[in-house]
């Protein structure tokens, strides 16, 4: 099992959003070892690991989950 560690929205799942400590991936989607390594590591649009496996996640601060609607506004 994997948790998010860094906000991000899955899109290869219609733009679903983790927010971190969310299990990923989330019930009844299946996932390739491919795509696990991809949002583990930096081979992704951010560039940074994503999810951890859940015995190397750390622990993120509440205040940096973001919600859907705020990630999306310009700054």
């Amino acid at each position: 099992m994997y948790k998010t560690i860094v906000y991000f929205e899955d899109l290869q799942d219609g733009g679903r959003p983790y927010n971190p400590g969310d299990i990923f991936p989330r019930e009844g989607l299946s996932v390739s070892p491919e795509r696990l390594k991809e949002l583990s590591g930096p081979g992704n649009l951010q560039k940074r690991p994503l999810i951890a496996f859940e015995g190397e996640a750390e622990e993120v601060p509440t205040e940096e989950k973001k919600t859907r609607s705020r990630a999306r506004k310009t700054r």
